[in-house]
């Protein structure tokens, strides 16, 4: 994958297919120490100790629509290609972490890419999930719940055209400004 964005997107729609009900991302920015962390939970099925050792393998999946699995060795070949680090914890019942590292200012490091676009693509087609986005950088941290935007909607349904508009504007705005 080209951006770092559709890897997230991905790893997303795994919990999502797990069946979480909330989506925890974090997204660290360190430019004095170079490093990129990206940390993705969910309170979804988990894996078993069996499906966790084969979860990184290319030629593992669960899904019956194809028998590649590329999303996760995918992401960790790009950590280790730009000095970072890859780790995966998973308990059945209670959901997976994925964590990733990057240096960045590794040659490597994939851009990005629309944060925006892919968070809200997910909250849209996942309106019945709830998603914590926290994107730091040097600091400055943003933080988007949607539970808290739920409440202060009084029924508008959050995937409304609208109201994902909105959460797109600020989100680009807000890291525009980081």
């Amino acid at each position: 994958m080209r951006e770092l964005s559709l890897h997230i997107m991905d790893i997303i729609e795994n919990g999502l297919t797990a069946g979480a009900s909330l989506i925890r991302l974090s997204i660290q920015e360190d430019r004095v120490e170079s490093w990129l962390r990206i940390t993705i939970s969910d309170n979804g099925r988990g894996m078993s100790p069996d499906m966790l050792r084969q979860a990184v393998d290319p030629f593992y999946t669960t899904r019956t629509t194809r028998r590649v699995g590329l999303g996760l060795s995918l992401l960790r070949e790009a950590s280790k290609r730009c000095d970072g680090d890859f780790n995966i914890r998973s308990k059945e019942a209670e959901g997976t972490e994925v964590h990733v590292s990057f240096r960045l200012d590794h040659i490597d490091l994939a851009p990005m890419g629309d944060i925006a676009g892919s968070l809200s693509a997910l909250i849209m087609g996942n309106s019945d999930v709830d998603f914590v986005y926290t994107h730091d950088v040097d600091g400055k941290v943003f933080q988007l719940d949607t539970r808290q935007i739920r409440k202060e909607l009084d029924g508008v349904p959050i995937n409304h055209p609208q109201v994902i508009k909105y959460i797109s504007d600020s989100i680009r705005d807000t890291l525009a400004e980081m």
